[in-house]
Order: C-alpha cells, then sequence, then structure tokens
C-alpha cells in the first residue's frame, strides 16, 4: 500500500481515538448497559471499541475483537454489501441493512446493523454502529415463508394430487384432487399406507426414491402405477420436494404432486409399437439405410451393413456419420446434417468402405422421430454399376462430338490449305512477280497451327498439377502480362478484392490460362477502347466468385446461346475453341463459368471451390 494512505490512515485513527477517550466516559452507562451491540470501527474495519453487549453477541473477549475486522464476521457473498455501506458511511450517508455473521462459537447469527459516520474536523475516521439481534424474528419469518411456500405450491398445482408425508410416511395432507383421480376421498387416503394402493412391482422403486431424497435433501421425479378404488391402475408422474427444518437442516417433511399420465403413457407404448413396426420395415429394406442423429448413427440395417463391408452393426455405430463418408462430401454433407428442409431428391455422394475402397452411392435424408428423438432416415443405393453404363453412354457422346469436331477441324482447315495451293500455282507460273503470297501462305500455315494446337489441348489436355496457390497473386500476374497490350487499345484494367488472402488448390498455369483468355476476349470486344473490371469475392461458405466485365458492345442474345460451341467464334480471326477450352480447364477444377451480355456489355463468371486461407 501507500506509504502516504497509509500515514493518513493512521492519522485518521490516531483522531479517531482521540476523540473516543474525550467523548465516550460521557456515555459510559448508556454504552455499557445497553442490550444492543454497540462497538466502533475504524477505516479498514477494526473494532476500536465495543460494549459488553457486542462482545456476548460475537463471542470475543475486547482484546481478541481488536484484532479482527467486522468484514472476518461476515461470509464471503455478502462482502460486496459491507464495502458497500462503508463507502456509503464514508460518503455521510447512515446505513441500516441485515447482516448474516458467524460468531467466534460457530454459531450462524442475524444482525440488524445500524452504521454511522465519524466525523472530526470534518473529516470522516471510522465509524459507529449498533447491531440488533434478530437470528429468532429471521427464523419466524423463515417458517412462516416455507408455510407460504406450501400454500403456493398447493395453489399452482391444484388440478393435480397433492400428498403431504412426515420422513416416517404418514400422510399429513391430500388435497380434494384426491376423489377425483384415485377414486379415494383424502379422509380415506389419510387413513392408508400409501404403499399399499402402488403396483407390487413399482413398489421397491418408490422407497428407493424416497430414501435418497431424504438422505439428499434434492427433489426427485419418477413414475409408478397406482391402484384406484375401483381396482384399476393408472400410471402416475409423481415430483417429490423435500422441505427443511431451518433449525438442523434436516428434512422433516416431503409434498409430493401427483399427475395422471395415462392417456400419455399409453400414447409412448404405441408409438413404441409403431417405432418397432418402422424397424422391422427399415431392417428388411432392399436398399441400405440408417438412422442418424446429426453425426450419431443410432441404427443401420444389414443391407447398409453389406454395403459397407462391415461384419456386424455394432461396428458401423461406434462410427460417426463423416467417418464412412469420403472426405470430397463433407462439406455438403455437414450442411444436409445442419438443415432443417428435406431433399426430395437422391443425391451422389461417395462413401469410404470399412477396408477403404470407395463405392459411388445416391442418398436421401427424411425427417423422423426415432426413440422420441427427431433423427434422419437415410437411404443409400449402389450406384457402381450404373455410373459404368453412365460411362459407356458418356463414351458414346465422346464418339459423336469427335465427329462434330472432325468436320469443324476439316471445314477450318480446308480454307486456308485451298488458300495455299492456289498460291503454290500461281507462283509456279509467276514466281517472281508474286513475292507477297509467301506472307500469305505462312499466314495460313500459322492459322493451321493456332488450330490444331489449341484442338490438341482440348483432345489431350496436360496432366493437371494440383497446388496451393493464392488466387490474387495469381490473377495479377496476369494482369501484369495483359497490363502492356490493354494501355495501347486506350483500355484501363481495375479490379477490387476482398479476400486477399485467399487460397486455392489448383494448377496455376491452366488457370492463367483460362484468365489470359477472358481478358484477350474482354480487350478484343472494345476496339475503341474502354474497361475491363475483375472482381473477387466470397460466394457461400466454400466458394469464391470472379467476375469479368467488359465496357464493350455485348454478344447478340441469338449468338450468346453458341458461345461454348466447337470453333464458333464473333471474332474474325477466331478459332472458337478458346472459350470451350476454358469452360474444360475450370470444370476439371470442381468450378462453373457463365457468361452474360447486353449491349452495355458482357460479364463473365468463374466460381471455383476454397480449400482453405493463408
Amino acid at each position: 500500500m501507500d506509504s502516504s494512505i497509509v500515514a493518513l490512515k493512521k492519522e485518521k485513527r490516531i483522531l479517531l481515538d482521540n476523540y473516543l477517550n474525550e467523548s465516550l466516559p460521557s456515555y459510559e452507562n448508556i454504552y455499557k448497559e445497553n442490550e444492543d451491540a454497540i462497538y466502533v470501527l475504524d477505516l479498514d474495519g477494526y473494532f476500536m471499541k465495543a460494549n459488553p453487549a457486542c462482545k456476548k453477541i460475537l463471542g470475543f473477549s475486547e482484546q481478541e475483537l481488536k484484532n479482527i475486522t467486522f468484514q472476518m464476521l461476515v461470509p464471503v457473498e455478502d462482502l460486496h454489501r459491507v464495502f458497500q455501506n462503508f463507502h456509503d458511511a464514508f460518503e455521510g450517508k447512515v446505513q441500516n441493512n441485515d447482516y448474516k455473521i458467524i460468531n467466534n462459537g460457530g454459531n450462524e447469527l442475524f444482525l440488524n446493523v445500524t452504521c454511522l459516520p465519524i466525523c472530526v474536523k470534518n473529516e470522516v475516521v471510522g465509524y459507529f454502529g449498533i447491531a440488533k439481534d434478530i437470528t429468532s424474528l429471521k427464523k419466524k419469518h423463515e417458517i412462516y415463508r416455507i408455510e407460504q411456500e406450501i400454500h403456493r405450491f398447493l395453489t399452482e398445482n391444484a388440478k393435480d394430487l397433492i400428498i403431504r408425508t412426515d420422513i416416517e410416511n404418514n400422510i399429513l395432507y391430500v388435497s380434494q384432487s384426491s376423489d377425483f383421480i384415485t377414486g379415494y376421498s383424502p379422509e380415506e387416503l389419510l387413513l392408508k399406507d400409501p404403499y399399499t394402493i402402488v403396483h407390487y412391482y413399482d413398489r421397491k422403486k418408490l422407497i428407493k426414491n424416497r430414501k435418497e431424497l431424504i438422505e439428499n435433501g434434492e427433489s426427485r421425479s419418477t413414475t409408478f402405477r397406482l391402484r384406484k378404488k375401483d381396482g384399476t391402475y393408472i400410471w402416475v408422474e409423481s415430483v417429490c420436494r423435500p422441505l427443511k427444518d431451518p433449525a438442523t437442516n434436516k428434512v422433516r417433511e416431503v409434498i409430493s404432486v401427483l399427475k395422471d399420465i395415462t392417456v400419455q403413457k399409453t400414447a409412448e407404448d404405441e408409438a413404441r409399437q409403431r417405432e418397432e413396426i418402422y424397424r422391422n420395415l427399415v431392417e428388411n429394406s432392399p436398399d441400405a439405410a440408417l438412422l442418424a442423429a446429426g453425426n450419431e448413427i443410432l441404427f443401420i440395417n444389414d443391407t447398409g451393413v453389406h454395403l459397407l463391408g462391415a461384419t456386424t452393426k455394432e461396428i458401423i455405430l461406434e462410427k460417426s456419420l463423416l467417418d464412412i463418408i469420403h472426405p470430397n462430401f463433407h462439406s455438403i454433407a455437414t450442411e444436409q446434417m445442419n438443415s432443417n428442409e428435406d431433399k426430395t431428391e437422391f443425391m451422389e455422394y461417395k462413401l469410404v468402405r470399412l477396408d477403404g475402397s470407395e463405392v459411388d452411392v445416391e442418398m436421401k435424408g427424411i425427417s423422423t422421430v426415432y426413440q422420441n428423438r427427431p433423427v434422419r432416415h437415410i437411404i443409400f443405393r449402389d450406384i457402381t454399376e450404373r455410373k459404368q453404363t453412365q460411362e459407356l453412354l458418356l463414351n458414346s457422346e465422346k464418339l459423336s462430338v469427335a465427329g462434330q469436331l472432325a468436320a469443324g477441324i476439316a471445314h477450318e482447315v480446308r480454307n486456308p490449305l485451298t488458300a495455299i495451293k492456289g498460291f503454290l500455282q500461281l507462283l509456279q507460273s509467276e514466281p517472281l512477280t508474286h513475292s507477297n503470297y509467301f506472307d500469305i501462305i505462312g499466314s495460313e500455315i500459322d492459322r493451321i497451327e493456332l488450330i490444331l494446337s489449341e484442338l490438341l489441348v482440348l483432345a489431350k489436355p496436360q496432366d493437371l498439377k494440383f497446388e496451393m496457390k493464392k488466387l490474387v497473386v495469381i490473377i495479377e500476374h496476369v494482369k501484369a502480362l495483359i497490363d502492356t497490350h490493354a494501355i495501347m487499345k486506350n483500355i484501363v484494367i481495375n479490379t477490387y478484392y476482398e479476400c486477399e488472402e485467399l487460397m486455392i488448390k489448383c494448377d496455376e498455369n491452366q488457370l492463367k490460362q483460362v484468365f489470359i483468355n477472358l481478358l484477350k476476349n474482354s480487350i478484343e470486344a472494345m476496339p475503341d477502347g474502354g474497361t475491363v473490371t475483375i472482381e473477387m469475392k466470397k460466394h457461400g461458405p466454400d466458394k469464391v466468385k470472379m467476375l469479368f466485365k467488359d465496357t464493350g458492345n455485348g454478344i447478340p442474345e441469338h449468338l450468346l446461346k453458341k458461345i461454348g460451341q466447337p470453333f464458333f467464334t464473333t471474332k474474325e480471326n477466331g478459332t472458337g475453341l478458346g472459350f470451350m477450352i476454358s469452360k474444360q480447364i475450370i470444370e476439371n477444377h470442381q468450378g462453373t463459368i457463365h457468361i452474360w451480355s447486353d449491349s452495355k456489355g458482357t460479364i463473365i463468371e468463374v466460381i471455383l471451390p476454397i480449400n482453405l486461407y493463408a
């Protein structure tokens, strides 16, 4: 503590001591003979003076009191009130509060304390306290509070059967609803042993429940069968609450509220039977099926066990749902687990069998109730054979596309070959006068080479090399490459990034090829100059969206539908393969590409999956 503060407190304690020596002798008789505790505290709460009544109530000698503070007598949970009251008294306010204290004998007492500031030379130097023992009054209030609580409890549950019993289980009180629920009048029940109307098979449980309640002093609830006066049994739910004696803190009686739940219990039994029927239907379903609550698998049928390569159901039940779903599908599976909507159509997933092999399935989840909790009934079917059939159909489709490509190649290559052939014939007749024909022939050969090289990329793409790359860096590299060409065309390229640290798993060179192609298309669409804008933003929880916008003249709607078809182009010297190759690269990255256009310009949207952040 700061030495200046210590000195100040010492100074004020001396002032207080002088004040007491000068003032208290005038009130010596009142001070000594008062039945209430009268004491003086310094600013730290230490006892300076205490009358005989104070020493008797607290159980300390005068010398012992000088070594303790008032705060030491107060339980920890009430200390904040003590300090607040000291503070208010220091501000000159008279305080009156009830405190629970523990005296030197370990007894719990309740005191009504009035605290007054002692001022010397206009400074507060200590506190004057008068404490009245109100312990007996508090106990009376507590008994009254318990009685009031019993009354309130009875009033609030008037429709249910209310029974008060002592610790020997003698009935002390029965509510008027007894006749309606049990057929016995309250007077008849008061003469009975409560256990005689409890079903024999439930009696042992009820006795144990009551014993634990009395030992632990905690409320309990249970259900059991109760025999009515006419001999029939009803199911009741009993909530038992112990009432304690304030003096001993021991249970002195038990108040029980009994509610007839026969209808509810019957409905639960019927629901359990329906659940058993439902379980049998699922068990014998030809489709693999399981029941899951969130990520927890609660049940799986034999078909599912066989599909996952397990020998017993228990092996699968020990696993979580995500353990059997391929990691590539965890994101969509988690989304479905957290969704409240049922998917009406099947979705394709890949599952991991116990031996580590993978199996293609289609899955659908339906909300239902199992064991009184909401679950999803998940149906999954092996579609391996279907996928093989689809692969055969796809190969057949590829042959058809190959035919279309062949026709396009024949048309695109024939034109430059015809020109080359004609110019060669002219050169044979007049070799010296037509030297400019060589430039034309070279240009046409370059065109053939361009068509064939782009076609090779489309037909036989390079092996993809996926690595974690920062997407902004890739775009900036491409922008730096294109900027000079754009400036020469009086075109400005602007960029807006919302997530600059975003990383994706990709083949950097192939993505660069896509971005270069898109930017070149935008530049060529603005022969008179303009603006290209590249925007990048998050798209949902696990995707990134890039927009490439230009201010060109746009693409007519009737031509827009043909963009991406082999050899269709709106450029004078285009091949029509660039956008098709770009689309294939994006799809190889599990992404999508879309194009919109009108008279104000064109927007190309590229969406790619996100893997993580840097």
